[in-house]
């Protein structure tokens, strides 16, 4: 398998989890160190750290081409890697992290995806794109972010249509609240931020996006998941605005 974003939160849980339970994970993401933490605990056998930028196709297209011969037949795919950046409204948003989200969230999810599936298809293998409620439920401040999301779940719902009687299994995870550090990211660091948005919600974890990615991946070939959402108990989809007097 091949998992985005591996250094941390989602992407790492799911690297940790498949390599525990004896599969061969090509864990990508741009931070070498957290990589070879990976590699470090699980053995070459089982991981095999690609360290790249998935804005860099040239780097994307070089580290698959330099794959060992025991990590190039990939049959399961996790496109995580994704970020969001800023919490101001549109109109006074950076374009420069509208941009960066576009590039990562929705270019390098196509890119790399193209490329593998020859592989994908002749293995009969499954792709599991990290989406999330915010392409569904707009928020204050979510814009180019929701909206990157919403892409990728229309674009996993496209692929199965194209890949139809090709045997490969397309899925889309749409989670709500959940603490890694994703908000750490999206506020430039602010720790206080990120314990104030958590406390108390009990939100998703990344072992549990883990534990959803390993469910679908050991499905029965002739089943398929189109679309999973989950959300913490304690969040809910509520409350429209009203702008009074507006």
């Amino acid at each position: 398998m091949l998992v985005t974003g591996a250094s941390s939160g989602f992407g790492a849980a799911i690297a940790r989890h498949f390599a525990e339970n004896g599969w061969r994970v090509v864990a990508c993401a741009r931070r070498a160190d957290r990589l070879r933490q990976l590699v470090d605990r699980h053995g070459n056998d089982h991981v095999h750290a690609a360290a790249f930028d998935v804005r860099d196709e040239a780097a994307m297209r070089g580290a698959l081409d330099a794959l060992p011969e025991g990590f190039r037949d990939i049959d399961l795919l996790v496109n995580n890697a994704g970020l969001a950046l800023g919490t101001a409204p549109a109109q006074h948003a950076d374009l420069a992290q509208w941009r960066q989200m576009i590039d990562t969230n929705v270019t390098a999810l196509v890119t790399l995806t193209r490329m593998l599936l020859p592989r994908l298809i002749e293995r009969r293998g499954a792709i599991v794109n990290i989406s999330s409620i915010s392409g569904t439920y707009p928020y204050k401040g979510g814009n180019v972010y929701g909206a990157s999301k919403a892409f990728v779940t229309q674009f996993s719902l496209g692929l199965r249509t194209d890949l139809h009687g090709s045997g490969v299994r397309v899925t889309s995870i749409e989670p709500g609240m959940a603490e890694t550090e994703f908000t750490l990211v999206r506020t430039g660091g602010d720790r206080a931020a990120s314990d104030t948005m958590y406390r108390g919600a009990h939100p998703i974890t990344a072992t549990d996006i883990a534990d959803t990615v390993w469910w679908i991946a050991n499905l029965p070939a002739h089943l398929n998941v189109n679309r999973i959402e989950l959300m913490p108990v304690s969040q809910s989809a509520a409350g429209l605005q009203v702008a009074r007097d507006s």
